[in-house]
Parts: C-alpha cells; structure tokens; sequence
C-alpha cells in the first residue's frame, strides 16, 4: 500500500506535516512498514479541500484530528 500525502504550501498550511508524522507513528505502532510506503508529493491539485492524499491513488481529504479514523478505515482495513 503507498499512502502519498500533498506537502505544497497550501496544504503545509492545513497541517500536512502533523498528518504525516501521526501516520508515521501509527506505521510504527503497528508494525507495517513492510506493507505501507508513505511519499510526499507537491500541489495534488485540490487546495479548496483539507489536506491532498492519496492510498493507492485513491484521493482523500484529511484533516490532522481525523487521522487516527482515517488510518482505521483506509490503512488498517485493507492491510
């Protein structure tokens, strides 16, 4: 699974940085580094949203308080 998340200025702004430290941690925590690759990718195209990611080119929008639920339904769920 690759997880690519926006770290353009916009979404810098809305709190990427937080959002890619947590899932790093949550990586960790549950020990998947062998099964899910985290990049970072400039502008993704849709700043008017939360922050741009991606999980297997899939796009979501996320914000740094939903991403313990978010690695619950999209990460842990398809692992």
């Amino acid at each position: 699974m690759k997880i690519t998340v926006c770290i353009g200025s916009s979404c810098h702004l809305k709190g990427s940085r937080r959002i890619i430290e947590r899932l790093q941690a949550l990586i960790a925590e549950h020990n998947l580094q062998d099964k899910v690759v985290m990049a970072g990718q400039f502008c993704m195209g849709d700043c008017m949203n939360g922050v741009c990611l991606t999980v297997d080119d899939v796009k979501f929008s996320l914000k740094p308080e939903n991403v313990d639920t978010f690695f619950q339904e999209q990460v842990l769920a398809k692992v």
